[in-house]
């Protein structure tokens, strides 16, 4: 416990820096021969940039070391950091080999699409609370899931109409209003990285962007229309005959002069009278997936309406489709399901405008909108993009390496729009393997890191964060046996009296008796809840169950995306999305219970025994943006209101007491029976050492130095009991830079 003010101390006046524990030196070991598995062949990225850095004196870092290597991409495209059983398997695989048999499982991953959900809904503006938000964001993960190529995906953004909820799509456009002014500004920025809104109001000052190339592009979302429905509630958007987006805007002229404005899409495609190299192999790669989607039809039609569906806005394609299906017979059925399909989805007329600019965004030639999704990735796996901020492609804002960035935008283009190829692509070259640069002048490790030539350094972001504490605290399943946490608490509960006397009354007696063994929840007419689990069953979500309320900082309940997407009619009830205990839904049922008016209540103090055991889940599916105070809110997360608002990576004085102090750091130190420590510490034959070292892999993703062990070892000898001296060096850990900057 001294050691643990000690770091407090020490963490408060960095004012949230996280300053590593004296004598822990954050230790990296060097590169092995043979480990970098770029060796050999020169990776495209890295040829690229290399001709780019052309005279720079800087010289490139060398690779990470490979765990050091596991730890970063098990991040970046899982979320998490590695557990004990992915190293020792990493580390059997060849040297040669690791690296790229790692990449490969971890793109393969479920929790790949979970990841990459969080990026898109950063980049959305991805709101649970919005009309419509929670379906849009189990669709956007259900998209990553299914590997949907990115402009398919973007297109059904843009022109999606029908009823929040019923059709996932339109929560993009129910986001902002479905305003006009609004979508125009966001389309622009978000999609192609172009800040134009400016024009709304005047010609952009420093772009050359005019007001009449803002009205233009408004003009594709000038018919649509948020309806609510005055009886049912139920909000959905359609599409109306006249538009509101007027030219000239009102105030400049006479009124009667202000007539409908026509759509135009003020940005320029790539010309060329030759279909250029990447544009060739893109349509080879969509003619082998039609061909796919053609077979997989004649041999079950039904199952294959959706892929008709999604391909009926090319004339051509579809008429091949039809053609193929005819010869086997079946065009007929197939008719009938796309028929009851197109009911279904909610007999609403589509925005024939707005596809038709979800054509012109995703356009191949569209150099915007493939630079500034591959920029957006880049910055998101390297540290900084090729343009930064992210989203402000300029004359005056040029990227730093221009040929790299077509280079990247060429190949996304390419391999189909997939972003698993475009992330594959870019991890496996030495640039994103390269280490830190250490040891030098901050002017230099600026010029360095700008030129790619090393690594800036990144905290993990919040959620990624939060997971890699759960799973280096072996909380995602329980950690204790029944029954060796029971806790004691007081709780207050109003209870209801006797109308007859001034007693409680027998059944509220029977009630709170229940309550103090631990049974079962009590329930009292019209109080406030007492929650009591049954030893050995609370599972909760982060540090619910009994004791949540005192936690509420890092709880985290799951949402259940196919619950979401399966609630067609209405709005997705809480309890049918959230993944929660019985518990956790019972008490929050209980918690909506209100007193009822003419009845007399006097307050108890009730003992409340309960299972102290939680089971925490994961970050990257909780509803979002988190509260305000929530652990994700106060390491960054935004609020996603506004445009061009980005994540705040700078360390706060309440990022340290809330990870020095919170229960989610807390249960990760705690040591329980059911792991692979406990033996270690207080088996038959304890082995200290080897605890110490399983400390360090397990959080750290390292082996530990003999320093590092032996303080270890003094650490879990100094504390009350061994257990708790291991929780210290937990904590410690918990609590240095080097567990929550990505190596």
């Amino acid at each position: 416990m001294v050691l643990r003010v000690a770091v407090c101390v020490g963490i408060c006046l960095g004012l949230g820096s996280f300053l590593p524990v004296p004598g822990f030196a954050e230790t990296k070991t060097p590169a092995a021969k043979g480990e970098n598995s770029a060796v050999g062949q020169i990776h495209p990225i890295d040829q690229h940039l290399a001709a780019e850095n052309a005279g720079s004196k800087i010289k490139p870092t060398a690779p990470v070391n490979d765990l050091a290597f596991l730890r970063r991409i098990t991040v970046d495209l899982i979320g998490r950091i590695p557990t004990s059983e992915e190293i020792v398997e990493y580390q059997a695989w060849p040297s040669t080999e690791r690296r790229a048999k790692a990449t490969e499982k971890l793109l393969a991953d479920g929790r790949f699409a979970d990841r990459w959900t969080v990026f898109y809904a950063d980049m959305l503006r991805l709101r649970t609370n919005a009309e419509g938000g929670q379906a849009f964001l189990a669709f956007v993960h259900q998209a990553v899931e299914a590997q949907m190529p990115y402009d398919e995906m973007v297109r059904q953004l843009l022109a999606a109409n029908g009823k929040a909820n019923y059709t996932p799509e339109v929560g993009f456009i129910l986001g902002d209003g479905a305003d006009p002014m609004a979508m125009a500004g966001v389309t622009s920025q978000t999609f192609m990285g172009i800040r134009i809104a400016c024009a709304q109001c005047h010609d952009h000052p420093f772009d050359v962007w005019k007001r009449e190339d803002f009205y233009g592009l408004a003009a594709y979302f000038g018919k649509t229309r948020r309806i609510e429905n005055q009886f049912t509630r139920t909000i959905y958007t359609t599409e109306m005959d006249q538009t509101t987006v007027l030219w000239p805007p009102e105030g400049v002229g006479k009124a009667d002069d202000r007539k409908p404005m026509k759509p135009t899409f003020p940005f320029k495609l790539a010309a060329s009278q030759e279909t250029p190299e990447y544009i060739q192999r893109l349509n080879a790669v969509r003619a082998e997936q039609q061909q796919k989607k053609l077979a997989a039809a004649t041999k079950s039609p039904t199952d294959n309406v959706d892929a008709l569906l999604a391909d009926a806005d090319s004339a051509l394609e579809q008429a091949t489709v039809k053609k193929a299906v005819d010869a086997t017979g079946v065009i007929d059925e197939n008719q009938k399901e796309v028929t009851k399909l197109a009911l279904a989805r909610g007999k609403y007329q589509a925005s024939d405008l707005r596809t038709e600019l979800g054509k012109l965004i995703t356009n191949p030639r569209n150099r915007y909108f493939s630079r500034n999704l591959v920029n957006r990735v880049w910055a998101e796996l390297i540290g900084r993009g090729f343009v930064d901020p992210v989203d402000d492609f300029s004359d005056n804002n040029k990227p730093s390496h221009p040929k790299t960035l077509d280079f990247l935008a060429d190949e996304f283009v390419a391999g189909g729009f997939d972003l698993k190829t475009l992330v594959r692509l870019i991890v496996t070259s030495e640039t994103y393997q390269r280490d830190h640069l250490t040891g030098t002048d901050e002017q230099t490790r600026v010029a360095a890191e700008t030129a790619f030539l090393a690594t800036p350094m990144r905290r993990m972001i919040s959620e990624v964060l939060y997971d890699s504490i759960v799973v280096g605290g072996h909380l995602f399943d329980v950690k204790h046996e029944q029954g060796k946490n029971l806790t004691t608490v007081w709780r207050h509960q109003q209870l209801v009296k006797d109308k007859k006397s001034t007693e409680i009354a027998t059944s509220n007696l029977a009630t709170a008796v229940k309550t103090t063994t631990g049974t079962e929840p009590a329930t009292p007419a019209g109080g406030k809840p007492v929650m009591a689990a049954k030893p050995g069953t609370t599972e909760v979500a982060a540090a619910g169950g009994a004791n949540a309320g005192a936690y509420s900082l890092e709880a985290a309940i799951e949402l259940d995306f196919n619950a979401v997407l399966a609630k067609k009619d209405d709005e997705p009830k809480v309890e049918e999305m959230r993944v929660m205990s019985k518990e956790e839904i019972e008490a929050q049922m209980m918690s909506r219970q209100i007193g009822r008016p003419g009845v007399e209540y006097i307050d108890k103090f009730v003992r409340v025994e309960f299972d102290d055991n939680p089971k925490f889940t994961t970050a990257m599916r909780m509803e979002t943006p988190a509260p305000p105070t929530h652990f994700l809110r106060v390491f960054g997360q935004s609020t996603r209101e506004s445009l061009g608002e980005f994540r705040d990576h700078n360390p706060t004085m309440r990022q340290a007491l809330l990870i020095m102090n919170g229960r989610l750091t807390h249960e990760a130190s705690r040591v329980g029976e059911l792991e692979p420590a406990y033996k270690l510490l207080v088996g038959k034959q304890p082995d200290f050492a080897k605890a110490v070292g399983l400390a360090y892999r397990n959080l750290l993703t390292r082996e530990a130095t003999a320093t590092e062990i032996q303080e270890g070892i003094e650490i879990i000898q100094a504390g009350k009991s061994v257990l708790d001296g291991y929780a210290d060096l937990r904590w410690l850990l918990l609590n240095c830079n080097e567990f929550r900057f990505i190596p």
